[in-house]
C-alpha cells in the first residue's frame, strides 16, 4: 500500500513538472518576437504562368533584415518556382552546387527566358556565371547563371544558411516587371 502511495505521489510531481515545462515553454515562445516581423518560412513557392518577355536584368540590394535578389523583365512576368535544394544548368543538367558559394542553395526556375525572339542573349552572363558582387552581405553568398531553355531561365542562389525568403511579383518601371528573393538574415 505504501509503494502504491509513494508510487502515485511520484506520478503527480512528474506531471507537475511535465505541465510545468510545457508551460514555461508555451509561454517563451508565445513572447518571442519574430525577427523584424518576418514570418516568412523556408518551403518552396511557386506561382504563375511562362511569358515571353525576356529577363534583361539581374542585381542585388542589402537590407536592415534581409538580402535582396532582383530579376527584371522586358514586361509582364509573374511565374517562379523557387525552393531549397540543387539547381540544374537548363537543357544540359550540370548541377551548380559545386559552383556556388553559401552552405544552402536556392534553386530559382523563371518562367520567362533570357533571350529575345531572335534567340539573342538579353543578359551579358554565360551559363555558369556569377552575376553579382555579394561582398558584405550578410545572407546571400553568390548568385549564379544557370542558362535559359525552353522559355525558362534558371538561377542558384547560394546562401549563408538555410532561412526564410519570400517572392514579390511587382511591376514597373514603364512596362517592365520585376520578381524580388528577399531571404532573411535569420529566423
Amino acid at each position: 500500500m505504501r509503494i502504491t502511495s509513494a508510487l502515485t505521489a511520484v506520478a503527480v510531481v512528474l506531471a507537475g513538472l511535465v505541465a510545468g515545462v510545457g508551460s514555461s515553454s508555451a509561454a517563451g515562445s508565445s513572447s518571442a518576437a519574430a525577427y523584424c516581423g518576418i514570418t516568412w518560412g523556408s518551403a518552396e513557392k511557386s506561382a504563375g504562368t511562362l511569358s515571353d518577355a525576356p529577363l534583361t536584368e539581374v542585381r542585388t540590394g542589402r537590407h536592415d533584415c534581409y538580402d535582396r535578389v532582383v530579376f527584371e523583365f522586358a514586361g509582364p512576368v509573374d511565374g517562379y518556382a523557387i525552393g531549397y535544394g540543387e539547381t540544374w544548368t537548363e537543357g544540359e543538367g550540370l548541377a551548380l552546387s559545386p559552383y556556388t558559394a553559401g552552405g544552402a542553395l536556392l534553386r530559382v526556375s523563371l518562367r520567362a527566358p533570357a533571350y529575345d525572339d531572335a534567340h539573342q542573349g538579353t543578359v551579358p552572363y554565360a551559363v555558369g556565371e556569377h552575376v553579382a558582387n555579394l561582398l558584405r552581405y550578410p545572407t546571400v553568398r553568390d548568385v549564379v547563371f544557370g542558362g535559359s531553355f525552353e522559355g525558362y531561365s534558371t538561377f542558384a542562389v547560394g546562401v549563408r544558411a538555410r532561412l526564410p525568403f519570400r517572392v514579390l511579383v511587382l511591376t514597373g518601371p514603364g512596362t517592365h516587371s520585376r520578381i524580388v528573393l528577399d531571404v532573411a538574415h535569420q529566423w
